[in-house]
């Protein structure tokens, strides 16, 4: 039987990262990647594949980035995991014994339970290179493509749809159970840009309409709604969220939490095995700002919970501060973010909240060219000013700026410290040093909470 100090199943976002993160960590151990896939998809790319990069092979994360941190990869599915003998059993009958074994065997695709889910063009979000080639060649033979999901994912799957979609008897639609598109995420009138942009490159938008199914004779031919209504569709693409994948851990007797996902500690260890950790969609999470069970699932979550994990096989390094939840999407030329806690959640945690708002060009002057004009919305907890969430919408530099409030939250920054920022401002780059959004928005708020 083959032997590695350390096994990672999963091949995903979390899965590599937890790999460096023990190479960095611990040089002599050896570590295993275990994955199924001949190819791994960049799971944020994925709608970009119809229409920006036009291909799942130009959305690949490289095995080359294995190889450059010393980690061995195996291709091939795991069947089981034998604990007792701490080994797992793979499908083409070999085995590998482990000393630690990370579990990051990500999320599947939410199935909706309803009638017609398996007609012919019907698509949901899965991480399969010829799964979405297919869906991508029936594309090319279609004019009316229905979204069911208004999230970050359908959103950006409509409007890739709508790119590479220039007749004019061609249609995409979303369809959405919740009065606006994005709503988990964003506070309403960022919702409601996004909806106006949507509508602008000509993508209609059903909200607050449940589907009830799919229908059609063999080959998808619309969506029936509980209104009785029906949508034409030649295809359609279901992006209704995902659930943890466990089964895995499931057959191995490992401890499944409340939201469906491995039980882990701060530390990333499952419960009742201490030589087996888990990361990414997998594992279940806990708020930031509550200490709540959440069913957040992000790329950058799992990323982090892989290098907590990684760190902390043979001693222990970090601890899980809890899901803080960084968004952020493109719509037309508008780029759109949330970061921690829109207004609406924020209230519903039980936080006395004050806002600080700011809007103006993203350079100085706005006549420099390529000058977008920025909207940013900051959510500080009343009694302390700790910043709790903030949302935005502008050009390009909405990506980094949620970053930037995430790690303020991340390290319990308040209006006031943010009032003292010291930026660095350039004309072609940021905005006006006396006008900059973030340190107006933080004064504003300040003004509130005096």
């Amino acid at each position: 039987m083959k032997k590695a100090d350390v096994v990672v199943i999963g091949g995903s976002a979390a899965g590599p990262t937890a790999g460096i993160s023990c190479r960095r960590r611990y040089p002599d151990k050896s570590v295993v990647l275990v994955r199924k896939e001949e190819k791994v998809l960049v799971p944020c790319g994925i709608p970009y594949i119809v229409g920006t990069i036009k291909s799942p092979d130009k959305n690949l994360i490289p095995d080359a980035l294995l190889d450059k941190h010393g980690i061995e990869l195996v291709k091939d599915e795991v069947v089981s995991i034998e604990r007792n003998q701490k080994s797992i059993c793979l499908e083409s009958g070999e085995e590998i014994g482990y000393d630690r074994l990370i579990l990051a065997t990500g999320s599947l695709p939410f199935q909706l339970p309803i009638p017609g889910m398996d007609k012919e063009n019907v698509f949901v979000v899965k991480k399969d290179v010829g799964y979405l080639n297919n869906m991508i060649k029936a594309m090319e033979q279609v004019k009316d493509i229905v979204i069911i999901g208004g999230g970050f994912i359908g959103v950006e799957f409509a409007d890739e749809c709508r790119k590479n979609r220039d007749c004019e008897d061609c249609k995409v639609s979303i369809i959405e159970l919740l009065p606006t598109c994005l709503q988990l995420a964003l506070d309403k009138e960022f919702c409601e840009e996004a909806e106006s942009e949507l509508r602008e490159r000509n993508i209609q938008i059903l909200t607050n309409k449940k589907v009830d199914a799919i229908v059609g004779n063999g080959k998808v031919s619309g969506v029936r709604l509980s209104s009785g209504e029906e949508i034409k569709a030649d295809l359609v693409i279901v992006g209704v969220g995902a659930v943890p994948n466990v089964e895995l851990a499931e057959k191995a007797g490992l401890k499944i939490g409340f939201t469906k996902a491995i039980s882990v500690d701060r530390h990333m260890r499952t419960i009742n095995d201490e030589s087996i950790f888990a990361c990414g969609d997998c594992a279940e999470k806990f708020s930031f700002f509550s200490g709540r069970l959440s069913r957040l699932m992000l790329a950058s979550i799992a990323t982090a919970e892989a290098r907590i994990a990684g760190a902390n096989l043979y001693g222990t390094c970090y601890s899980n501060p809890g899901a803080i939840g960084v968004f952020c999407t493109k719509v037309g030329e508008r780029a759109l973010g949330c970061a921690g806690l829109a207004e609406p959640t924020a209230k519903k945690e039980g936080f006395n909240v004050v806002i600080g708002e700011a809007v103006g060009p993203d350079k100085h002057p706005g006549s420099m060219p390529g000058t977008v004009n920025t909207k940013l919305k900051l959510i500080f907890c009343k009694e302390k000013g700790l910043l709790l969430g903030g949302s935005a919408s502008g050009g390009a530099s909405i990506g980094e700026l949620m970053n930037v409030i995430a790690a303020g939250i991340q390290s319990s920054i308040t209006a006031y410290d943010i009032s003292l920022f010291q930026m660095g401002t350039h004309p072609a780059l940021t905005a006006s040093p006396i006008a900059y959004h973030m340190v107006n928005a933080a004064e504003e708020a300040i003004a509130a909470l005096r």
